[in-house]
């Protein structure tokens, strides 16, 4: 039996711990949500000095617009439109179509490596955040193709889209680049161990974690 096929029946034992106790709590969403738009908001305004500066130097390093705009997952299966500074070549998928992220992916502009690393990419997510359509931490967003890809493959996998995306994550805080089918299910394990336990402290725990993460430049994209 291999690796990735051993790992699938601990999967589904998991997902019935995990989710049988899930709830939504209105009170926490509620403040969750103030969180949210204070923290998103005061975010930008900071921000809003530097921001054009580094969409300055990603149009002086490469050719191709600085914001990236692409389609994700949200809540409950709907799409939205998330938005990062961009990072790769503009004809990154040119040919081959989607694929994966990886680690010193070649495909990367040489600024394009820096944010990633410092997460600065991720900055204009703050507006998905202040829109409601993401939050600071939750499951990672994934693309369209690559959901309807997972859920043939991990039907247990749909689980994760009951609650709201995040910039940052217990699995991104946790784990590292997805390189495999097995990689996305231990992903998995931590998104919905979230979705368990979500509560204030946790939230708090995986920013702690997350800015950790980007002073040292370790961890998950």
């Amino acid at each position: 039996m291999s690796k990735e096929l051993a790992v699938k029946p601990l999967i589904r034992e998991e997902i019935a711990y995990y989710m049988k106790s899930f709830r939504e709590n209105g009170g926490w969403l509620f403040l969750k949500r103030g969180i949210d738009v204070v923290v998103s908001s005061l975010g930008l305004i900071l921000l809003s000095p530097f921001l054009p500066i580094i969409a300055i130097i990603i149009k002086l390093d490469s050719k191709g617009p600085a914001l990236f705009r692409q389609q994700r997952v949200g809540k409950d299966g709907t799409t939205f439109t998330m938005y990062k500074f961009r990072t790769m070549r503009v004809d990154a998928e040119f040919g081959s179509g989607p694929v994966w992220a990886k680690k010193n992916d070649a495909r990367v502009t040489k600024i394009g490596g820096y944010l990633r690393t410092s997460r600065v990419d991720e900055l204009p997510q703050l507006v998905n955040v202040l829109k409601g359509e993401m939050t600071l931490v939750g499951p990672r967003p994934e693309r369209p193709v690559f959901v309807n890809e997972f859920k043939h493959i991990i039907p247990e996998y749909k689980s994760r889209l009951k609650v709201k995306p995040g910039i940052t994550g217990l699995a991104q805080v946790r784990y590292r680049y997805d390189s495999s089918i097995c990689d996305v299910k231990r992903k998995l394990r931590y998104d919905l161990l979230y979705i368990k336990r979500m509560c204030l402290m946790l939230d708090l725990k995986i920013l702690f974690e997350t800015c950790g993460v980007v002073l040292t430049g370790k961890g998950a994209h």
